[in-house]
């Protein structure tokens, strides 16, 4: 692999030096300039080159510089952001309570160190050892299998085009939240000349479930049925893309300042909100119900493979992200801590908003358990006499103050009365009100955040406040994460094609922008959970699997170790040898194969809303659907085949000779030349390794003679006298002649 690039500083050397080359090596790491050029122009004039100085490079310098973060905190902040996301309140929460609650945590754990931090760890070393963007690091250890850097890049659009909307539904909530009370407190009322009645669309649901379905997203009944724009939603998109352009034009030194806010900002409100949601009433209920062990479904293999998806997507492995934030780090950071931090960091975070979510929807449950029993009190009044036997209500329960009745005595009255008239019971309509009913009803995924939590903070005293701080925490874990998607397009194709930061960022968004219309059209919501499912899940998983592959068995475990070893300063632990070699991939061609099962065996089907029924039902997608679902998975792999083929077939030429590369170093310069044999194509180290390379030969730079008035007096250099960077005489290395050549021949 490529050393970590860093400049010469003017001055350095000195004039009259007489460092040795074993001087120069060990003061090769000495300079703390991360936003220096690394730019050297190599000229073919002499036999062993010609070196310009940086200067003298023109615009060429600018496309060679590479910067890198301000401090380890910031970047810290960057991972954490771009892996902690909208998925660790919503979709942790729900597989925890869906999947025995405490009990999940055990998988989820295991999994987490067997999958999770190996890989994690394998991405952040290949992007810092390499410095390139996903494109460049695989196309640089195996150029035939390139196509995963492409493929990255890829399954990241796909997830940018969707995961903006729903910030732009969080900005949507965030911007209504400034009304007391809450838009969505109650039902809209109809008047007529005669009366006025409850819009019967939201009498049929809840006041928020119809907010979030009619007046948010005004949906459509299904998929075919289009319906035109919400423009309302619309405008939500174009300011969530404009924010996302914003930060990250200026590369990660606009994007990192950023992160100071929007990494450590939703930690603020989670625990601002587990405080406040502790003191409520019921939130112990939701606590105890989440870690109430279930340990007899933990035998379930539909957990396991769950646990593991979770914890693929919570890292975000593969999209690209985690190489791109670590290709910007020094060459020595500890990649091995950094991976070890952030998943740990993650972790806790997804079991700290666990809590939450659960210690407000056990407020929610007793408020709704407390209207179940109100209601049915009243109904057991209504019947005494007639149906109901009043001699079957204890004498300690006072029926003329329905308010009184507490959740104990309105079990005694239910548990009599059906003793009694077991046969009648079910006539009755009296229902059998239970927290626990309640909070199993809890839903998945964007209900959680835009229908479930809303209903909670509407019982919140100061609801407003909360509702403000909820929906600015969700912008902020979704821009955190979107700023890790963006970085995975954008650094990998600045590195290959070196176009301009700021053309490319801002073509993107526009790009990105135009295509996320099809989701904010009131059938948008459906598409969404289309490109949710079927986009990103079985793409991921075989680019994650190749990386592994191709670090693993086409490159070599033992060198990978080799090249840790150098670039760390010490040997990670042996268990990373197994899991990388043959743990890890098994696992994750397990996940694979039952992934593939589940869609075969499952058709595809999306949650419909029907308004006149106002409930979600299942629908198939139509045949059109169908196509769009398996081009989505074919489109998001199709470049590691065609990169493949391309390079077999010798249409592309294969092998390392167009990825030659030169580091730069402190006093030194070392050319690193390309092999010729097609057997070590993965090799991330060309040529020997420094302990078996001879020491290059120390050579004399001056400047050249000028036509300048100022050096009419300057004596001629002769031919085989080369240049020094820094225009006096120092010690330098002669560099082998390096074809000028992108970093990836596609």
């Amino acid at each position: 692999m490529p050393k970590s690039s860093k400049s010469v500083k003017r001055g350095d050397l000195d004039d009259d030096a007489t460092e040795s080359a074993r001087d120069l090596l060990s003061n090769e790491d000495g300079t703390d300039e991360p936003f220096k050029k690394a730019a050297l122009i190599v000229n073919g004039d002499g036999p062993g080159g010609r070196a310009k100085d940086v200067e003298e490079a023109g615009s060429d310098e600018e496309e060679e510089e590479r910067p890198a973060w301000n401090s380890k905190l910031q970047y810290i902040l960057a991972q954490v952001g771009f892996s902690v996301g909208l998925g660790n309140v919503w979709r942790f929460p729900y597989l925890c309570q869906k999947n025995g609650g405490g009990a999940y945590l055990v998988p989820y754990l295991i999994l987490l160190i067997l999958i999770g931090i190996p890989l994690f760890f394998l991405e952040l070393a290949v992007g810092q050892r390499i410095r390139r963007g996903s494109i460049g690091v695989w196309n640089y250890i195996s150029p035939r299998l390139g196509g995963i850097g492409f493929a990255s890049c890829v399954v990241c659009f796909f997830v940018a085009l969707y995961y903006n909307v729903i910030i732009g539904w969080s900005l949507f909530y965030f911007s209504q939240s400034f009304q007391q009370p809450l838009p969505w407190h109650e039902c809209p009322l109809i008047k007529n000349k005669t009366s006025t009645y409850v819009v019967p669309e939201c009498d049929k649901s809840s006041a928020t479930t119809y907010y979030w379905y009619r007046v948010a997203l005004n949906i459509s009944d299904n998929i075919s049925e289009s319906g035109g724009l919400n423009w309302k939603m619309t405008l939500c998109l174009l300011a969530a893309w404009t924010m996302v352009c914003l930060a990250m034009i200026k590369g990660i030194q606009s994007s990192g300042k950023v992160m100071y806010f929007s990494s450590l900002f939703p930690y603020l409100v989670l625990i601002c909100f587990l405080v406040r949601s502790l003191l409520l009433k019921g939130s112990v209920d939701g606590i105890k119900h989440m870690f109430t062990p279930q340990i007899d479904i933990m035998a379930d293999p539909k957990v396991w493979r769950e646990a593991a998806t979770q914890v693929f997507f919570a890292l975000g492995l593969g999209f690209g992200g985690v190489i791109a934030f670590s290709s910007y780090n020094k060459r020595d950071n500890n990649c091995h801590f950094d991976a070890v931090l952030v998943s740990f960091i993650n972790f806790f975070t997804s079991v700290l908003a666990t809590l939450v979510v659960f210690a407000v929807l056990g407020f929610k449950a007793n408020i709704m358990n407390d209207k179940c029993i109100a209601t049915n009190t009243n109904r057991v009044v209504s019947l005494l006499g007639s149906r109901i036997e009043a001699s079957l209500i204890p004498h300690h329960i006072n029926l003329s103050a329905p308010e009184s009745i507490t959740a104990d005595d309105y079990h005694q009255i239910i548990s009599v009365i059906r003793a009694v008239q077991e046969e009648d019971f079910n006539k009755l309509g009296l229902e059998m009100c239970s927290i626990e009913k309640e909070l199993n009803q809890t839903v998945q995924g964007t209900g959680l955040a835009f229908i479930a939590f809303t209903e909670a903070m509407t019982h919140f005293p100061a609801s407003p406040f909360w509702s403000v701080m909820f929906f600015l925490m969700l912008v902020n874990l979704g821009l955190g994460s979107m700023f890790g998607t963006i970085e995975g397009i954008l650094t990998p194709l600045i590195d290959t094609f070196k176009v301009r930061k700021e053309l490319l960022t801002v073509g993107c968004c526009v790009l990105a922008f135009s295509i996320g219309l099809l989701f904010v059209q009131r059938s948008g919501n459906y598409f969404v959970a289309m490109f949710d499912d079927y986009s990103a899940t079985l793409p991921l998983l075989i680019v994650v699997i190749l990386e592994n592959v191709a670090v693993a068995w086409v490159y070599g475990v033992d060198k990978f170790f080799e090249d840790l070893r150098d670039m760390l300063g010490f040997s990670p632990y042996r268990f990373y040898f197994y899991m990388w070699k043959f743990v890890t991939p098994i696992l994750l061609l397990v996940l694979l194969g039952s992934s593939f099962i589940q869609l075969v065996m499952t058709p595809p089907s999306y949650s419909a809303w029907s308004q006149e029924q106002a409930v979600e039902q299942k629908l198939g997608f139509p045949v059109w659907g169908i196509v769009v679902c398996i081009s989505l998975v074919i489109m998001a792999i199709l470049p590691v085949p065609v990169v493949f083929c391309l390079r077999f077939c010798n249409i592309i030429e294969d092998g390392p000779s167009g990825l030659s590369s030169v580091s730069y170093k402190k006093g030194r310069i070392i050319a690193e030349t390309p092999q010729t044999d097609d057997a070590d194509d993965a090799s991330l180290i060309h040529g020997k390794s420094p302990s078996q390379e001879p020491s290059p030969m120390p050579g004399i730079y001056r400047k050249h003679a000028t036509n300048n008035a100022n050096n009419a007096n300057a004596t001629a250099v002769p031919p085989e006298v080369d240049m020094a960077p820094n225009g006096r005489y120092g010690i330098g290395y002669l560099m082998a002649e390096v074809r000028d050549m992108p970093e990836s021949d596609l």
